[in-house]
């Protein structure tokens, strides 16, 4: 098998200006839980892309834990590599791909961190390994191996045992949206794609995008 002769038609729907939302909160609320009751796999999942110092971009797949009028909201190390080059550069872009819809979103905007309230509330809500586990993980630095984690975990859950603390290097981000594209896949490569703009007064120019 050739990979260049690998195909697919998309034909199961369409995005029009007038069946769309106004409001790019609005249709993207309508696409998630779209893909939720078709229970797509893994439908919080989206591709968080950010760029370093040195200008390289880098992506990573986390899952969004909420969303309103304010943005979009994950939580993750601080220090990893991702949060450092939010401190550096706080423009990043999200993407969600539900292959079996065949839709995708496209986020931009300027990222900043949730209130400590927020992460609190949200860190309490988590199963007991994973907060276990927000203590053990050095995200991404270099550990001689595995052994390093179990280690870790076994270590501050002997010393939270059944309540762990946040981690002062652990929370939440939120993406604040100033560009929306949504993609729906059609017949011979002529696909839907509108983008929504942020104007100077808080509402949205929605455009039609050529493939």
């Amino acid at each position: 098998m050739n990979i260049a002769d690998l195909r697919k038609s998309y034909e199961k729907a369409e995005l029009s200006e007038t069946a769309s939302h106004a409001d790019p909160l609005q249709q993207f609320d309508q696409w998630l839980n779209e893909a939720i009751k078709g229970e797509v796999p893994e439908p919080n999942a989206m591709t968080l892309a950010t760029v370093g110092s040195d200008l390289r971009p880098s992506t990573r797949v986390v899952l969004i834990k909420g969303y309103d009028a304010r943005g979009i909201v994950w939580y993750t190390n601080y220090n990893s590599q991702k949060g450092r080059e939010l401190a550096g550069n706080p423009y990043a872009a999200l993407q969600f791909h539900w292959v079996e819809m065949e839709r995708v979103v496209r986020i931009e905007g300027i990222v900043e961190k949730v209130s400590d309230e927020e992460s609190d509330e949200y860190f309490k809500s988590r199963p007991l390994d994973s907060r276990i586990g927000a203590w053990a993980s050095p995200q991404s630095e270099v550990i001689d191996s595995r052994t390093v984690l179990v280690t870790n975990a076994a270590k501050y859950g002997a010393q939270f045992l059944l309540h762990p603390p946040r981690p002062p290097h652990w929370g939440g981000y939120r993406l604040k949206p100033d560009t929306w594209q949504f993609w729906q896949g059609r017949k011979s490569r002529l696909h839907d794609r509108l983008r929504y703009t942020l104007q100077d007064d808080g509402g949205w120019l929605r455009e039609r995008l050529a493939p």
